[in-house]
This record gives C-alpha cells, structure tokens and sequence, in this order.
C-alpha cells in the first residue's frame, strides 16, 4: 500500500472511533475510488501517491459539481454537505500555488516560448502543467494563459 492509502485508511479508522460521519463516509467512497482504479482495466495494480492524489482530485471535482447543482436546485443541505466533502478531501493534497505565483510561472513560460496570441497557448501549457503538478487546478491554468496572451 502507498503512503497516502495508508494514511487514508488510518484517518478512515479514526473517524469510525470519533463517530464522525461525514469524515467517514467520505474517507469510505474515496477508497472505493481508489480500489475502483486499482482494479480497472485487464491487470489489477498497486497505485502510487500521484495515482492516490489523481483519484482524490477526481473525487473532489465530482463533490464540487455535484455542490454547484444542488445549490442551482435549492437543495441548500445536500449542496453543503458535498461542499464539505470536497473541502475535507482537499487536505490530502498538496497546498495550492498562490495567483501571484501562478502568474509569475506562466508569465517565464510565455517568455521562454515567446507566445503570443491563442496559438500559442499550447506550448506554454506543456511548460506550465508539469511545474504547477497538481499544485493549481487545470482551468485556473488555462485560464490565466489565455489571459496573460490575451493581454501580449
């Protein structure tokens, strides 16, 4: 077992004993995940962290989405609960890169490829995703590339 499986696994216990519900519930789908991608495919697999991480991103998306449409249907409750969901789920991955930090990598990146316009917008991304690595959520990259060729 990875690391982060562990340490979900030992969180998943605590919170049975803490009798804290919503933790546990969320700790038991998010390992339903994990085990759902181990064994997907033709040859069940050990996952690494970033697999772990990868599926957790996945699973906080869904929790957010699933937030946006019950609040869009006026179920208040159910929209806070999985706004809390993805919140609790957050911790288990690596803290998000500031907007100014941000700026500044995609700002060396356009210059270092001497992008401009929203043809280039590719290339600076395949600069920008590795070195952010699960650090900034993917549209909110996308997002400030376009904005910062966009202003070019």
């Amino acid at each position: 077992m990875t690391s982060l499986k562990d340490q979900l696994h030992a969180d998943l216990t605590t919170s049975m004993k803490a009798r804290d519900e919503l933790r546990t519930a969320t700790l038991r789908m998010t390992l339903s995940a994990v085990t759902n991608e181990e064994v997907a495919g033709k040859q069940a697999r050990e996952l690494s962290d970033d697999d772990v991480r990868a599926v957790i991103r996945r699973e906080i998306k869904k929790r957010r989405e699933a937030a946006q449409a019950f609040a869009d249907a006026g179920r208040d409750e159910s929209a806070e609960r999985e706004a809390a969901e993805a919140e609790l789920l957050q911790a288990y991955l690596p803290t998000q890169m500031s907007d100014d930090d941000l700026t500044t990598l995609v700002a060396a990146a356009v210059a270092e490829v001497g992008a401009a316009g929203p043809q280039g917008i590719g290339p600076v991304m395949k600069i920008v995703q590795p070195a952010v690595a699960g650090r900034a959520d993917g549209g909110r990259v996308a997002a400030e590339v376009k904005r910062q060729l966009a202003a070019g």
